[in-house]
């Protein structure tokens, strides 16, 4: 009996490890263990920080916080003075009100998929020698959209092009294996695409069997801001889903993970002292 004990007291121990480092990896801000960010292309993206959780009693009389995307810096606020990186210009703010309450997130408008990868902040204190103090790291996730149509002859696909850095489109017929290009911002395009003057669409008109495949939205940098795939059809149902967008994963969800992990090392503990005992 008193082995019996000694074990479920191990068992005990070995929860309670497990379960605070899962604890210290999902929500513990540390350089280690970034807090996860997922955004789309062309949406905007809120990158967590708080200093006054970090600092505590140590209040800074004027807030001077840096971002960078480690070593680069690519955003800094002093008081009312801000400065960006030329490839967030215009992009990226940290509200100064906000700013003074504590909190130091980083909005990044217009999300790119370049924009990917890991954030830092700091904030720099001066008390006659300067010395930054690291407040929160993330790891921003930028996915790409996908989606697909159906339609019937004679009606119009109206392509979202989800971001003004969209710069290219691309069209690969069911039949075959080669992209053609179909639309290339200011350039000479195709008749049948229209481009709306406000918005950041396309609508390609009166659509024929021909025109079933892949199309491609691309950004500058050639990578892919949407993937939609088309298929025309004679006889479709007078209900029918235009656009089946796929799931994507949010903060929330990532988080869940960290909770369903907690709850199924507790079932497998426990079922090992029920046999114990």
């Amino acid at each position: 009996m008193k082995r019996i004990k000694i074990k479920v007291w191990l068992f005990i121990q070995l929860e309670c490890l497990l379960i605070g480092s899962l604890v210290d990896s999902s929500i513990l801000p540390s350089a280690a263990h970034p807090l996860p960010v997922i955004s789309m292309v062309g949406s905007q993206a809120v990158l967590p920080c708080r200093w006054k959780t970090t600092l505590g009693e140590l209040n800074p009389s004027t807030c001077h916080l840096q971002w960078e995307t480690p070593p680069k810096t690519i955003f800094e606020r002093w008081g009312d003075a801000e400065w960006q990186a030329v490839e967030f210009k215009g992009r990226a703010v940290v509200p100064e009100e906000k700013l003074e309450s504590g909190d130091c997130s980083l909005i990044i408008q217009d999300v790119q998929i370049v924009d990917a990868g890991r954030y830092e902040s700091f904030m720099v204190l001066d008390g006659g020698v300067k010395r930054r103090v690291f407040i929160q790291s993330v790891k921003l996730l930028v996915n790409d959209h996908k989606s697909q149509h159906s339609h019937r002859p004679g009606e119009d696909l109206v392509l979202e092009l989800h971001t003004p850095h969209s710069f290219r489109v691309v069209f690969q017929s069911r039949n075959s294996s080669k992209w053609s290009d179909l639309w290339m911002r200011g350039g000479e395009n195709n008749p049948r695409l229209k481009k709306h003057p406000n918005l950041e669409q396309l609508t390609l008109k009166k659509l024929t069997s021909s025109d079933e495949g892949t199309y491609k939205v691309i950004d500058e940098q050639g990578l892919a801001v949407s993937t939609v795939q088309l298929s025309v059809e004679e006889n479709l149902p007078t209900f029918r889903a235009h656009q089946k967008q796929e799931n994507i994963p949010t903060d929330a969800a990532a988080k869940s993970s960290y909770s369903a992990l907690l709850v199924l090392s507790v079932l497998v503990s426990s079922f090992q002292i029920s046999r114990l005992v």
